[in-house]
């Protein structure tokens, strides 16, 4: 797929951005990360001493954890849940064995740093919201907190809790229109039967949504409390005491709720990370085809003019303008479309996402359209090398995937492309590719063949191709 791509368009130079002033280098950022998951670095290296330990911590094995490490069972099950969100360890077939992550932990700051970024994305499944939390609200309250950590970024320095709160109403309150969540009034559908009457309905109705904000206030606020918790609980910000300023502010303050005597603030980890996602978000949105703002089926051909790496860094940037679940789940859509071409697009901007598309990977391989493309995501997240990861397919899957690339390069490449691209089928043959090729069963093998033999400059060869073309197209076998 890689050949298909044309050149990149010329963007225009571009300055490499600078981190805001204060932001500590990366080797002191990945020290500090380091510092803060060394519970999750021990559990990781119990679990490969382990050789194949349970994918789920049992009570026996965190009982063991516990005595091998010298800590309680809760820490050893908070640093394990953290070792998996950071790709410390990984789980296949029932098993946990070492991620390529804790290889790589004392020797690279950049892989330490993606995988804290990785456990700052996570941090409501690393610090899950209280039981008897109403998942909406919860949902609602996750969906919003990008906001709240670009506000404090913006900010650089100290944020009242209440202005939180305010911004936190405020965003929830969006979500709400934007599902056309209308409140509706009571009795407002019926008349009254006198004077009285209506007046007491009025007032049931104003006390009964007075009564109803002061709900979804409280518990807004008990839900702010659970996500601010939380990402300090990662290392992304503190929350602390509002200095008292003398005996005024000291007596505003008590007439005030106790949050408004708290302000929080980015660490200088989080205050990093945001501002990554936020750069990566200007740079697409300053982009001629504005990706961020598409559907995945759209951004992904407004990549397809692009060489690999500027290609990655678009995908990051609109997967960092989304909720990861929505985005791996439009990403397999567009997959699924006609466009051989987005079909592997798709995938490469799969492998950006990494670990968090796995479930979505797996549960598409028997999708015969998606399985080659499937298996090679997960050969190589397994940790196959690209160039051997074909080894995963079978050669019927290969001889498919082989035709899937050549309709991509026929639809958007040019024909010395698609002339190429025949030296690197598994057959040794023109022949036994050709037999193998009306075999699979790709719905565009006709059409492949036809621009085959139109650009093959050899003419037997190109007849033999034309004739391979014809048989398909009338049921010949």
């Amino acid at each position: 797929m890689a050949t298909a791509r044309r050149p990149a368009v010329n963007r225009g130079s571009r300055p490499a951005p600078r981190p805001p002033e204060g932001t500590p280098p990366p080797s002191e950022l990945a020290r500090q990360a380091r510092a803060g998951l060394t519970g999750a670095v021990a559990i990781a290296h119990w679990a490969a001493a382990e050789h194949g330990a349970p994918g789920a911590l049992s009570d026996e094995a965190a009982a063991r954890a516990t005595e091998a490490l010298g800590v309680s069972e809760r820490e050893v099950r908070t640093d394990w849940d953290r070792a998996r969100l950071i790709g410390l360890i990984e789980h296949h077939a029932g098993t946990t064995r070492p991620g390529w992550r804790l290889q790589a932990w004392d020797r690279d700051d950049s892989a330490v740093l993606r995988g804290w970024v990785a456990l700052l994305d996570a941090w409501s499944l690393a610090c899950p919201a209280p039981e008897t939390a109403e998942p909406t609200a919860v949902a609602e309250v996750v969906e919003a907190v990008p906001q709240l950590l670009s506000l404090l970024q913006l900010s650089a320095g100290p944020v009242q809790i209440s202005a939180l709160l305010d911004m936190l109403r405020q965003r929830v309150a969006e979500l709400r229109t934007e599902r056309c969540e209308v409140p509706q009034e009571v009795g407002e559908d019926r008349e009254p039967a006198g004077g009285a009457a209506s007046a007491d309905d009025a007032k049931d109705a104003k006390d009964a949504k007075d009564a109803k904000d002061a709900e979804d206030s409280a518990t807004l606020e008990r839900l702010l409390d659970w996500a601010l918790d939380a990402l300090s609980s990662v290392g992304a910000l503190t929350v602390r005491e509002e200095p008292q300023e003398g005996p005024e502010g000291a007596g505003s303050a008590a007439e005030d709720a106790k949050g408004d005597r708290r302000e929080a603030e980015l660490t200088a980890l989080g205050n990093w990370a945001v501002w990554v996602k936020l750069e990566q978000i200007c740079v697409a949105a300053q982009s001629p085809a504005g990706n961020i703002e598409q559907h995945a089926a759209d951004m992904l051909r407004g990549c397809a003019g692009l060489t690999p790496g500027p290609a990655r860094a678009e995908y990051r940037a609109w997967l960092a303008a989304r909720p990861v679940g929505s985005a791996v789940v439009e990403l397999i859509d567009a997959a699924r479309g006609d466009d051989a071409l987005l079909r592997g697009l798709a995938f490469e901007a799969l492998r950006v996402v990494g670990a968090p598309a796995e479930p979505n990977v797996r549960a598409v391989v028997d999708e015969s359209c998606l399985r080659p493309y499937a298996l090679l995501w997960l050969a190589e997240h397994e940790g196959a090398d690209p160039d051997e990861a074909l080894e995963a397919l079978t050669r019927e899957e290969a001889t498919w995937l082989w035709v899937d690339t050549a309709a991509a390069i026929s639809d958007h490449g040019e024909g010395p492309l698609l002339v190429r691209h025949l030296e690197s089928a598994v057959q040794g043959t023109v022949p036994a590719l050709l037999a193998e090729v009306r075999a699979v069963g790709h719905p565009r093998t006709v059409q492949v063949l036809v621009a085959l033999a139109a650009a093959h400059p050899d003419p037997a060869l190109a007849k033999a191709v034309r004739r391979a073309a014809f048989q398909v197209h009338t049921g010949g076998a």
